[in-house]
């Protein structure tokens, strides 16, 4: 192999590696295809499935998700705190902004694990969890993901999975405002908390079973 062939493939497995992908994927051309095309082609989608502590957790271990952020959005309050937001007069829902690669998991994929995670037949409400700001909600970003969102909707409605009719609005997006320091990453710096010990660590580990494809290496 020539040394320049030599490098760029060291710097392919170095980005793998980085990405998530596995390394016996490394060389298929596919992949290779990706390395070149997916620089700055990043897709952004708001997503609102009870509180978001469990929400932000979850997605933030899958493949190709570059961040999450805890927030809140739908509302008509300006800059809301969390303690207005409670109050459900805001009209803002707990959403997690997450931005991702569309070419190493795709807006479909995302939506799935989305259906997965939350009851989206509960109208304002996720278990003990009540309230407008805990609504199931999907804020797009593009005409192109209100037509995928509102597609697979349709098609998780019509599964038979759900007993009650899926009630996920779906909305476009206005503003996002980042919730408080202290909701950020929260169940990795509080998992001894009794609400992450008892309601998301359950959640976390059922979803771990069921994407294990999905999840960063």
């Amino acid at each position: 192999m020539p040394k320049v062939h030599l490098v760029v493939y060291i710097m392919f497995i170095m980005y793998s590696f980085i990405r998530g992908y596995d390394v016996k994927d490394v060389t298929n051309n596919n992949i290779l295809n990706t390395y070149y095309m997916s620089d700055n082609k990043l897709d952004t989608i708001t997503l609102g499935a009870g509180c978001f502590w469990c929400v932000e957790t979850i997605f933030e271990q899958l493949k190709g998700v570059q961040s999450v952020q805890s927030g809140y959005s739908g509302g008509i309050a300006e800059n809301p705190t969390y303690k207005d937001v409670c109050t459900g007069e805001t009209g803002h829902a707990e959403v997690c902004q997450i931005v991702f690669d569309p070419l190493i998991i795709p807006f479909e994929e995302i939506l799935e694990v989305f259906w997965s995670i939350h009851d989206p037949t509960t109208m304002n409400r996720q278990g003990a969890d009540v309230g407008t700001q805990y609504r199931s909600v999907i804020f797009y970003h593009t005409d192109e993901q209100r037509r995928i969102a509102e597609a697979s909707k349709k098609k998780w409605n019509e599964s038979g999975i759900f007993t009650n009719q899926i009630v996920t609005e779906i909305q476009p997006f206005s503003k996002f405002y980042n919730a408080e320091d202290y909701h950020q990453d929260y169940y990795n710096l509080n998992q001894s908390a009794p609400y992450c010990s008892f309601i998301i660590s359950p959640k976390v580990e059922k979803f771990r079973k069921s994407f294990k494809e999905y999840l960063k290496k």
